[in-house]
């Protein structure tokens, strides 16, 4: 199979759902690179406006909605953050710092899970402590990794990436040159992969 790229957002909801679509589908799935990265700029970059998503517009009201009754479907647990979007910006740095190692995954999906199924703020430098050592991790050790300035130019360089290859929303995925964007096509892109052999 060719390999997958999963772009995710770290305060992202359709991200989460993707992310546990995703780790359901692994073992069907083994070539998958889960790359973190910063939304914001962006958008930025394309002159969004930030007002068009504010607390009580149609819009924020329809993906509430939409991420719940996914959620419903997919069996995914899920809860309305108290604050949205989430500042995930360590979480990513985290992940960035530490690509290949077989616990990325679940650090992954137990980011996305403080934020969505629990309600917590993943802002915080406690909450990603208490998973990271839930997980059994060096905490302080990942962490300083994190903040490294090579880590963080690294998230940078990702970011620049993805705007590089036309992605403007999260969750995307990449096969080859071919770009898939949002949660709905996730089977697109495992499809794609699984047929189409690139040189």
């Amino acid at each position: 199979m060719t390999p997958v790229t999963f772009w995710f957002e770290f305060s992202s909801p359709y991200s989460y759902i993707a992310a546990e679509r995703l780790r359901a589908a692994h073992l069907h799935a083994p070539q998958v690179n889960w790359r973190p990265f910063l939304l914001g700029p962006i958008l930025k970059a394309k002159g969004h406006d930030p007002a068009a998503f504010d607390e009580g517009s149609p819009k924020r009201a329809y993906m509430w909605r939409d991420v719940e009754r996914l959620a419903e479907k997919f069996a995914i647990p899920f809860e309305r953050p108290r604050i949205f979007p989430q500042n995930g910006l360590m979480a990513a740095r985290i992940a960035t710092a530490f690509p290949n190692e077989r616990w990325l995954v679940d650090f992954v999906c137990a980011v996305f899970h403080a934020a969505f199924a629990h309600g917590h703020d993943i802002a915080e430098v406690e909450t990603l402590h208490d998973i990271l050592d839930g997980m059994g991790l060096p905490t302080e050790g990942l962490i300083e990794e994190a903040e490294q300035p090579g880590t963080k130019k690294a998230l940078r360089d990702a970011t620049a990436e993805a705007q590089s290859l036309g992605i403007f929303g999260a969750p995307s995925f990449t096969v080859g040159h071919e770009l898939f964007w949002g949660q709905d096509r996730l089977d697109d892109a495992l499809d794609w992969a699984r047929h189409i052999h690139l040189p």
